[in-house]
């Protein structure tokens, strides 16, 4: 099984999915080999947003009426543990590009790892495919 099966999405650019993937330690080990290796850091900023976007959507649609049941139900869905939780369902830690260091400590289990590349991940699809396609990612993956 392809980390894209894992997602239940497939991207036509690699390259977006590849960085997803990517920890800065792992990046920043690639650099002095002179491999150019991007990182997936502006990609979590980019899956939050679009998170927070979809998931209020999804709550609207679904089943909240007030602005505090969506502020509280968002809250607990895009919670580290909740997207930790997610990933693991998802098995995405064998994924991750670890650097040397995080390998030894088996980062790619811990809880705010798993919940970071999860967020890259969104941010990649975002980008690949637009609002729609992680609009209908997450709605797979969080089941609301």
């Amino acid at each position: 099984m392809t980390i894209e099966d894992t997602l239940g999405y497939t991207f036509s650019n690699k390259n977006l999915l590849n960085r997803a993937l990517t920890r800065k330690a792992y990046a920043n080990e690639k650099k002095p080999q002179n491999k150019e290796c991007e990182d997936q850091e502006i990609f979590r900023t980019l899956g939050d947003a679009v998170l927070k976007t979809v998931l209020v959507d999804l709550l609207i649609a679904s089943c909240c009426k007030t602005r505090e049941e969506i502020t509280n139900r968002k809250m607990e869905l895009e919670s580290e543990e909740g997207l930790a939780k997610i990933s693991r369902e998802l098995r995405i830690g064998p994924f991750i590009k670890l650097g040397a260091g995080e390998i030894k400590q088996k980062a790619n289990e811990k809880q705010y790892v798993l919940a970071e590349t999860l967020e890259a991940l969104i941010g990649a699809i975002y980008l690949d495919g637009g609002f729609e396609a992680a609009r209908e990612t997450i709605n797979k993956w969080f089941k609301i």
